[in-house]
């Protein structure tokens, strides 16, 4: 029988430190992500280099459920990492988040 590994959670912020509609930077264990609370209140975490540009994401604009990178105008969904707006044609990694009931940000990182 074999048994699923769970995900090794890290706490990152509190959700309190988290602006609506905007982006933060966190480094877990030297890997850089975007930390996004989006204007309905979830929060995502996507891999903070753009796939296109090789810069920080985090930086950019928020809208919905999308990202903008602020150097070439790339968009990525937060759901999927997958680019919605050119020049980048390819994804960024999207890790799970939990949001605890003490307001706690954990994140863990995809494969």
């Amino acid at each position: 029988m074999s048994t699923v590994a769970e995900p090794d959670f890290v706490r990152v912020c509190s959700i309190d430190e988290l602006t609506q509609g905007e982006a933060a930077k966190a480094d877990i264990n030297g890997h850089l992500v975007a930390i996004v609370r989006t204007d309905d209140g979830a929060v995502h975490a996507i891999d903070d280099e753009c796939t296109h540009g090789k810069v920080s994401l985090s930086e950019g604009e928020v809208d919905g459920c999308t990202i903008e990178c602020w150097l070439h105008g790339s968009r990525f969904d937060l759901l999927s990492g997958r680019p919605t707006g050119l020049p980048a044609t390819v994804p960024v990694k999207v890790h799970t988040v939990q949001v605890t009931d003490d307001g706690d940000v954990l994140v863990a990182l995809a494969d």
